[in-house]
Formats: C-alpha cells, structure tokens, sequence
C-alpha cells in the first residue's frame, strides 16, 4: 500500500492530546531495520509485541507485505486503536489480536517488539518468544533511547545466543536478538506469574511481568486499605477500577463478605494477575475480574461504590489524562450517593477534578506523599 501513512494513526479511545502521538521514530526503525525479513516470511510467521496504536502491524502489512500477523497488546485502548486504525486504512483482514502464549508465537519467524517499560514485562515477553517461536526466529525490538537500558540486553541475553544493538537514529535504537537457548524445563512451565505472601495483610499477591508494582504493594494502595472500613457501609457491590493485581478487591471481599466485588483493569496482564491473585486467596467465586477500557462495559448509574488508584502516565509519558479519563467514568457509572475513594499523589490536586467530573469530593486522609478523597455520585 503506497499510500500509507503514519501520520494518518490515531490513538483513540486512548488520551490523545498534541504532545502525544500514535506512531514514534521507534515504529519506523524497527520497520525498516526488520525490512529484508518480513520481506521472506510467510503467512502467519511474523508476530507483533506491544504496538502501542497500530503503527507497527499496519507498517509490517502496508509496507512490509506482511499477511496473517499475530498481535499482543497488553493494554486495550492500545487493542482498540489498532482495529480502528486498521479499519480506517483499509488493514483489517492482515492481523488479529490474541493473548500472550502458545497461539500468538507458534513457529513465529519474524517478532516486532516496542520494548516495554519494565524489565520484568521483558522477561516473561522474551520467554515466551523463547519456549513457543520457531528456532531461527529473530526478534527486532526497538524504543527510544531515554527509555532503554542495559539491563535490557541482559535480560535478551537470558533467553537468546545472538544479541545486536542497532546504531541511534532519531533518539531510537533496535536490539536484535536471535537463537532461542533451549530450555526443557520452561517449555513446560513458565516462570510467571510470581507470586509474594504478604503476612502483614494476610492475603498472597500473584503477578505477571507488566502489572504495576509487581507481587508487591505499592504505598498508596497501602494507604487506601486502612479506609476500607469507612467505604460506604449500606453497599451491595463495588468495582476496584484500575485493579492491577486485584489487593483492593481481594481485601474488601474479604473484610465484606455480603458484597459483589468486580476488579478491572485495560491490561491483559493485570487481568491476568488479578485472578492469579483471587486464585491464591481462594475468592475465584467471590470477585469477578474483567477486562476493560476504563469502565465502558459498566451501564451509567451501576456502582454503588469504587475504589481506584489512578496512574499518573501512559506509557513513559507523565500526563494526568489517564486519571481524568478514568474519573469521567466513575462520575457516569456511580450512582447518585454512590461513592468513588481515590487516593492519589498529593501534589498532583485532583480534587477539583473530581468534584468537576463525579461530585462532591472531601478529604478524608492524607499522608506525607498520598491523600485520600471520597467524591460522591450525584
């Protein structure tokens, strides 16, 4: 397709805004520096790995000639972009989405990665790519250079014989790693999720590579378990939005055992850790965990109580648009004198936000880094 253009991406239904962009220099490097193979592979043989809005799957398709593309976005606005952009451009029959394992990397020849930002999210990438893709797969991973490290060719170099670094272009660089190391044990068992037993609270966190913070438990999270006795009394039901690994929901099902509790999340692999997490404490039957954009799966006026911890950047970028995003929703699906307990980084003052967006909001706890704010439905 000569006529392709970069330019014409979106990232919608994510946060868009004018220092925001749905394809990078990144995008483009990997492309040409993977030219020659997507050039030889056959249909279905080439794989793609965290395309943020489409850029790459769409550029391997139009450019490339690549057909029967296997795709793995771990965030579903990012999921959701690359269907409309595919649709818009006229792409939609070169590619489809599935989950991190066996049916996307399958005899793969040819892997396209945007390096994540974690290297734990590397580390479960790259052994899958090891235990499931052909034995002369090549991947071509790429990202911009404030972003990348060396630890991530030690973590390559784990699971492949053969690591290059590309020379910089455009503040981007590509690693290209190929011979997968043979492992008989891993081909059976993955190393993830992993999980923590964490006495003090007396639950076990189960995690995989790309969820926040890990089998741990991050501060604020910390700080809005000791609310949860205070979280609207008379509730039936409540959604922990934003989940990751689903400690907010696992403790208030297990404080509450009259309530209906849903943990959800955009992130395949928090959605994945969540019920790793429900599984270890034994409330696989009490929380029900989905995965959505925000809360657009939920009718307006539902909840009768959310609790969320709101992250402050979209991939590497700091940008409250996310928050504002995810308060709008809450503000829709909350019911009149429902609630919505946030707790966020002080010095980020969302409250006048969320009085805009949900209700009357007050404070009710603040720490030296977090505050805790409940906003009601109105």
């Amino acid at each position: 397709m000569s006529d392709f253009s970069f330019d014409r991406l979106r990232r919608y239904p994510d946060v868009e805004a004018d220092n925001l962009f749905a394809a990078d220099a990144s995008d483009r490097l990997i492309l040409d520096e993977a030219a020659d193979l997507l050039a030889d592979a056959g249909v279905g043989e080439v794989v793609v790995l965290e395309d943020h809005y489409g850029a790459l799957t769409l550029g391997a398709a139009a450019l490339g000639g690549a057909r029967g593309i296997r795709v793995h976005q771990d965030v579903l606005s990012g999921e959701l972009a690359l269907a409309l952009n595919a649709a818009d451009v006229g792409l939609t029959h070169t590619y489809r989405s599935l989950g991190l394992g066996n049916e996307l990397l399958a005899n793969a020849r040819v892997v396209l990665l945007q390096l994540p930002r974690s290297l734990a999210a590397l580390d479960e990438v790259a052994e899958a790519i090891r235990r499931f893709a052909a034995p002369d797969v090549v991947v071509i991973a790429g990202g911009r250079i404030k972003h990348m490290t060396p630890a991530m060719n030690e973590v390559l170099g784990r699971h492949f014989g053969l690591l290059r670094v590309s020379p910089a272009r455009q503040k981007s660089r590509v690693l290209r790693a190929a011979a997968p190391i043979p492992s008989p044990t891993q081909s059976v068992v993955s190393a993830w999720p992993k999980s923590v037993d964490h006495a003090d609270l007396g639950l076990t966190v189960s995690a995989h590579g790309a969820v926040f913070a890990g089998a741990g438990i991050d501060i604020g999270t910390r700080f809005l378990l000791e609310f949860l006795d205070r979280m609207k009394p008379d509730a039936g039901s409540a959604i922990d939005l934003g989940c990751g690994t689903g400690v907010l929901a696992v403790a208030l099902a297990r404080r509450r055992p009259e309530l209906s509790v849903t943990a959800s999340d955009q992130s395949a692999a928090a959605v994945a850790s969540a019920r790793a997490t429900m599984a270890a404490n034994s409330l696989v039957n009490r929380v029900t965990v989905v995965r959505d954009d925000a809360l657009q799966s939920q009718p307006d006026a539902s909840a009768e109580l959310i609790m969320l911890n709101p992250p402050f950047h979209i991939g590497s970028s700091v940008h409250a648009g996310i928050a504002l995003k995810l308060f709008e929703d809450a503000g829709r699906v909350l019911q009149r004198g429902g609630e919505l307990w946030t707790v966020w980084n002080t010095h980020l003052g969302y409250r006048p936000a969320l009085t805009r967006l949900v209700g009357p909001t007050h404070q009710v706890g603040r720490n030296a880094k977090f505050t805790v704010t409940v906003s009601t439905g109105r």
